[in-house]
């Protein structure tokens, strides 16, 4: 099954967190925080939302900070995603 986004939203998967600190530190699943960062897998088309137009200014393949609560979790075909406005888009990794 294939997500498609719609308006001005844009499907996530989460990476991975570190499971060893810088200092050499290996974590416990219960001490990893949820990860902030996240590969953008489809985005919306953009358009008109709430009276204003939208450029999508992210596109499939990039990576991105979201806020740490925001967006609806969904499980397609066993795997995790999130489905985001691009307003809840904090940064593009580079």
């Amino acid at each position: 099954m294939k997500l498609k986004p719609l308006s001005d939203r844009v499907v996530l998967r989460m990476v991975e967190a570190e499971e060893t600190t810088k200092g050499g530190i290996i974590l416990t699943g219960s001490a990893k925080e949820k990860p902030e960062v996240a590969e953008v897998v489809a985005v919306g088309p953009g358009g008109v939302v709430d009276g204003s137009v939208v450029e999508m200014t992210v596109k499939v393949g990039d990576k991105v900070i979201t806020g740490k609560y925001s967006g609806t979790q969904v499980k397609i075909d066993g795997e995790e995603l999130t489905v985001v406005r691009q307003d809840d888009i904090l940064a593009i990794v580079e």
